[in-house]
């Protein structure tokens, strides 16, 4: 079991803070330079290679990054005011899970409106007890950091570390319980 990504996000929508804990092992990797014998073009929002065919890379791959920035789709605020906004329930505030065949996308929204989700193996269990830790590490080492400012990127060693060390905890060992 695993815990995929981790995803802090403002009230304004703005992501703050993004961790990729598993990431799983690209088939190919390669570096090209310029001229660029392929085409690029936007679809289904990714980029894939449109002409052109070189050491292994087809027309249809998707190119995951580049220059290091990733070329990814819906951000984890627009899928909750989607869900908010489809919900059957009166006054919702939106997405707390969603599950596929492959991950299952948790969301803690706090009264401040800061949003924790966290995309996890669908057999992960504790992933409840996880937000809120996560709410708590957010709390005590980001919030407390007199050099931190509100709704900015979460830049903080202290913060970092005790957030992959959450996660470690859960994967390994499910639930957090009362005290850890």
């Amino acid at each position: 079991m695993a815990i995929f990504s981790v995803y802090v996000v403002n009230k304004a929508g703005g992501l703050i803070y993004q961790l990729d804990h598993y990431a799983p092992r690209a088939d190919t990797e390669k570096t090209f330079s310029f001229p660029l014998d392929l085409v690029l073009r936007p679809h289904d929002e990714r980029v894939v290679v449109a002409f052109g065919q070189r050491d292994g890379i087809r027309v249809g791959h998707a190119v995951l990054a580049i220059n290091g920035t990733e070329c990814s789709g819906p951000s984890p605020h627009r899928l909750f005011a989607i869900g908010s906004q489809l919900s059957p329930e009166v006054g919702s505030s939106g997405i707390e899970m969603l599950e596929t065949d492959t991950f299952k996308l948790h969301c803690f929204q706090t009264l401040t409106g800061i949003k924790f989700v966290v995309l996890a193996d669908p057999r992960q269990a504790g992933i409840d007890s996880l937000l809120r830790k996560i709410y708590e590490i957010y709390s005590d080492f980001a919030l407390k950091n007199p050099f931190y400012s509100l709704e900015m990127p979460i830049r903080c060693e202290l913060f970092d570390q005790n957030l992959k060390l959450a996660l470690e905890v859960a994967e390994k060992a499910g639930p957090f319980g009362p005290g850890s």
